[in-house]
């Protein structure tokens, strides 16, 4: 039987434009004359990684679940869903079959994340935790413990895909199939050795396939709400949160001309692109006809530390909003060396689409971007995330942008 002799790298060659006939061969295990592992499974207590269990324990590898506790300060708020996440990660081990273990990453989380984070604020700069998380917890704290009680291989929820490179001998990154839960720009930072032990199942399906695939086995998560936010913050408001760690520094906001139009709460509580919250809804641009018609809404497009100034602009497609250049540092490149020169593609936040760029002066701690068109609030701190075609290369942090006036 053909199928019975297709090997993982012949399957990923495939093009099969029907989904479920690639699950037939996941869940079948006829991708599968692959060695049988002892893998670890991170269950969240969402749909997804309780689908990549499954999938794994189907395909006869060993799989033990593990529930990841990050953040502990908060155990007893409204907004605290870890306790409500175990309790679904149980019922998911349950039903698939396999034993979970709670264990506690919290001090690796607040040394590692979350002092950064807030580093990165008090700088007036806007971090992205999550990206941090997952190569300081996810695929270090995590990989460790995992491989310290006996796996060979890490697997978790992700929307991403590694393939081994036969001709350079490199894992790669690679985009998920479903590209609108892509999550590889959340992964840039994974290295060789974590490539290397890590398995993302739910990347060689779609989302709704997914969803499909745990109401036909019965999981009792198979409805729930994807999360969304920073896992430590939840669904509370952000300025409430960020209150409770960096004290306000009021001062003036102002337009594009310098006059003074309101009053901010402290730079550190603003980014790049905001418009809600900035408290001048109804007031117009300087010379603006009174009378009817909406008002052109504002939005931040600079933040000045030294004057502690908050600049706003009006009008989305404002020349202080769009950056035709970027320079970024604190890179990482997912082969252990940086690209050479030359045209790829980008993205400088989640859910963008490709951005054909110029990658210039690369080295393996700085890169700067020249992209076609320009960029929208292109923001210190965010990552900037290079791609060449489905491969995802790696990137860094954003440290300045040009804007065009």
């Amino acid at each position: 039987m053909l199928a019975a002799a297709l090997t993982l790298a012949e399957v990923e060659r495939f093009e099969l434009n029907d989904m479920r006939c690639k699950y037939r061969y996941l869940d079948q295990g006829i991708i599968g004359a692959m060695k049988h592992h002892r893998i670890v499974v991170g269950l969240s207590g969402g749909v997804d990684s309780a689908v990549t269990a499954h999938l794994l324990k189907k395909q006869g590898h060993e799989v033990v679940g593990i529930f990841m506790k990050n953040w502990e300060d908060d155990d007893d708020s409204e907004f605290c869903s870890a306790n409500i996440d175990f309790v679904d990660a149980a019922a998911v081990a349950d039903v698939v079959g396999i034993e979970i273990e709670h264990v506690n990453f919290a001090a690796d989380y607040k040394d590692r994340v979350f002092a950064e984070f807030l580093r990165e604020y008090q700088a007036g700069r806007t971090p992205n935790p999550d990206i941090l998380c997952n190569a300081e917890i996810k695929f270090k704290s995590f990989l460790d413990h995992a491989l310290h009680v006996g796996a060979e291989k890490i697997a978790t929820g992700h929307y991403a895909r590694v393939r081994l490179n036969e001709t350079t001998g490199l894992h790669e990154l690679l985009k998920g199939l479903d590209n609108s839960k892509d999550q590889s720009y959340f992964l840039h930072r994974l290295n060789q050795a974590q490539l290397s032990k890590t398995l993302f199942p739910v990347g060689e399906l779609l989302k709704t396939q997914v969803r499909q695939i745990a109401e036909e086995i019965g999981l009792p998560n198979a409805k729930k709400k994807d999360s969304t936010g920073i896992c430590f913050i939840g669904e509370r408001p952000f300025r409430d949160f960020l209150n409770r760690y960096i004290s306000k520094e009021p001062g003036p906001i102002k337009d594009e001309t310098g006059r003074t139009i309101g009053k901010h709460v402290g730079l550190s509580f603003y980014t790049l692109g905001q418009r809600q919250g900035l408290g001048i809804g109804g007031i117009k641009a300087k010379g603006a006809q009174r009378g009817g018609g909406e008002h052109t809404p504002w939005f931040v497009a600079r933040k000045d530390m030294a004057q502690n100034i908050l600049w706003v602009v009006q009008g989305h497609d404002h020349p202080w909003l769009l950056s035709p250049q970027l320079e970024a540092a604190d890179a990482s490149w997912c082969s252990g060396n940086e690209p050479t020169a030359g045209l790829y593609a980008a993205k400088t936040r989640y859910r963008q689409a490709d951005a054909h760029c110029a990658l210039t002066s690369p080295n393996a701690a700085e890169f700067a971007l020249s992209f076609d068109e320009s960029q929208w609030a292109v923001t210190p701190g965010q990552s900037a995330v290079l791609y060449d075609g489905e491969v995802c290369l790696g990137g860094g942090v954003i440290n300045s942008a040009v804007t065009l006036t």
